[in-house]
């Protein structure tokens, strides 16, 4: 008896699917048991039903009823027998079916007919009850006292079979919704992988990558910087993509769209109770980050006391959930992101210094789409065959005149509004092609005609902007000395460095004469071989 067993607790837990191993451990049964068939039942209390969800036939041709087919659900159980079925359960004790016969679930395990030759059992374990599992004899024998202390002995192995295939439904389920949620994401992407190569990158945004390289593979925080819209969560995505922690996953958080009394709980955490509202136990973003990397989007939108509780994660890597009494570790690559200027706001004391220093390791600067128009054709392609996948039109090809036109424009929200105007050229054009010079006009800021009296604000909106004026023709008595543009723009950053003796950033800066951004200005600077430190002697 004790091998019998030892075999049932090996079956059990060697097979993850109920059925197969419902069949192993009916055949070992049936040497010491006259079983006729074994069937396995699982509740749902929600639904009041019971749901078969394995069944074996012991015997090659077994003479007791077939139940419904694997899988069949009974939804027809009164609330009152629902809870005598459910009551019966909770004393978890083998019966024999002509025990019960009474009750009005019997008859769904057990046809009345058999019920002399059936035994019910409860399968349940310590937190709740599962279901149920039903044997039934062969014709002419029954079931006797060790038969049945046998079918009570088989009851656990039994709670850890269908306990094994509920997680393993469970993981099918997870991975058919993860499955599901990448291909949605590719689709609104308009990509066909993730880990696509960066448009740009081996061209304006070579640099970049080439730092992208060098770092990614170390566990340094990195700070990203650049204006709004230039790619920094492309950047960061780039990063992990080539990182150690690849294979984990990657959280972005918008720092500045948290409400400043959730900073602590959406970051870190909170236990159940630990304040009004509490129901639950929360994870925060860095235990959901564990193994991967966190993106900190807009860093310096955070107040100063979560920067001093950011600090100390980057610096012991625990944290501790709001309520909690003890430390979680957690191992999580930090990116951040900003379009601000740190370094003035640790000058101003809203940021704080030793957080800058922290995440300031390896700063990598992002150009502004003006800084690299030789990418707007490769971004203009990319767009337009993510829009026409969004929208379900043929992918249409810009021509030279909307390279042009896209290249002229001066793109003050960068990549992300070259998207917007490709996606509403997309629409404009139905398919057909890019109609860019709308789009573009739309984008251009401009002061509204009046409405005349009687007419809707559609009523006067061309269809298509006027076309642009001629260029005049060059005129003799203009000076021949007018410079290029990139020389006139490195005299007059010159001039601005002379002013302030090679002074970029501050109230006194260059960057404030100029009104720019200093990380423009920075990049800029570089572009057009330009050295500060000649002007600070």
């Amino acid at each position: 008896m004790v091998n019998l067993l030892a075999e049932i607790w090996r079956e059990a837990s060697l097979h993850l699917d109920i059925g197969t191993s419902i069949k192993s451990i009916g055949e070992l049964v049936a040497t010491k048991m006259p079983i006729d068939r074994i069937d396995v039942y699982r509740i749902d209390a929600g639904r009041r039903s019971l749901e078969r969800v394995a069944s074996h036939a012991t015997s090659a041709q077994p003479v007791s009823a077939q139940p419904a087919e694997a899988g069949a659900t009974v939804t027809e159980i009164s609330p009152r027998a629902w809870k005598r079925l459910e009551a019966w359960l909770e004393r978890r004790t083998v019966a024999a079916a002509s025990d019960v016969l009474d009750e009005e679930w019997t008859g769904i395990l057990v046809p009345a007919t058999l019920a002399r030759r059936g035994m019910i059992g409860p399968l349940a374990s310590c937190s709740s009850v599962l279901g149920a599992i039903v044997v039934v004899s062969q014709a002419g024998n029954e079931f006797n006292a060790e038969h049945r202390e046998l079918f009570g002995q088989i009851l656990e192995p039994c709670v850890v079979a269908i306990e094994n295939d509920q997680r393993l439904h469970r993981l099918e389920s997870l991975r058919e919704a993860a499955v599901a949620d990448r291909e949605s994401l590719l689709t609104r992407l308009g990509r066909q992988s993730l880990s696509e190569d960066v448009v740009g990158g081996q061209t304006g945004l070579k640099h970049v990558m080439e730092r992208v390289e060098l770092v990614a593979t170390s566990d340094v925080p990195v700070l990203i910087l650049g204006d709004t819209g230039t790619g920094k969560e492309v950047v960061s995505r780039a990063i992990h993509t080539r990182s150690r922690q690849a294979g984990g996953p990657f959280i972005r958080v918008n720092c500045g769209a948290i409400p400043p009394e959730l900073i602590d709980s959406q970051l870190f955490g909170h236990e159940k109770g630990s304040f009004t509202g509490a129901s639950e136990q929360h994870h925060g973003w860095f235990e959901r980050a564990n193994g991967g990397t966190l993106f900190l989007d807009e860093i310096g939108e955070l107040p100063l006391p979560a920067q001093v509780r950011l600090l100390r994660v980057l610096q012991d890597h625990q944290i501790e959930r709001v309520g909690g009494k003890s430390p979680i570790h957690v191992e999580v690559r930090i990116v951040a992101a900003t379009h601000r200027d740190l370094a003035q706001m640790v000058k101003d004391r809203t940021f704080r210094e030793d957080l800058w220093y922290r995440i300031n390791i390896f700063p990598i600067l992002l150009p502004t789409l003006r800084e690299r128009i030789e990418d707007i054709p490769a971004l203009v392609r990319h767009f337009a065959h993510k829009a026409a996948i969004r929208f379900g039109l043929p992918a249409a090809e810009p021509t030279a005149a909307d390279l042009a036109a896209l290249s002229d424009y001066h793109w003050p929200g960068n990549i992300r509004e070259l998207g917007a105007v490709i996606d509403r050229a997309v629409i404009l054009g139905k398919g057909r092609r890019l109609d860019v010079t709308t789009a573009l006009g739309f984008s251009r800021p401009t002061i509204p005609a009046p409405v005349p009296a009687g007419a809707t604000m559609y009523e006067v909106i061309p269809e298509s902007p006027a076309p642009p004026s001629p260029a005049p023709e060059a005129d003799a008595s203009l000076p021949s000395t007018i410079l290029p543009l990139h020389a006139a723009m490195r005299q007059h950053i010159e001039r601005a460095l002379l002013a302030t003796r090679g002074r970029i950033e501050g109230k006194r800066g260059a960057a404030t004469i100029l009104q720019i951004n200093p990380h423009t200005l920075r990049a800029r600077m570089r572009k057009l071989g330009i050295d500060a430190d000649r002007f600070r002697e």
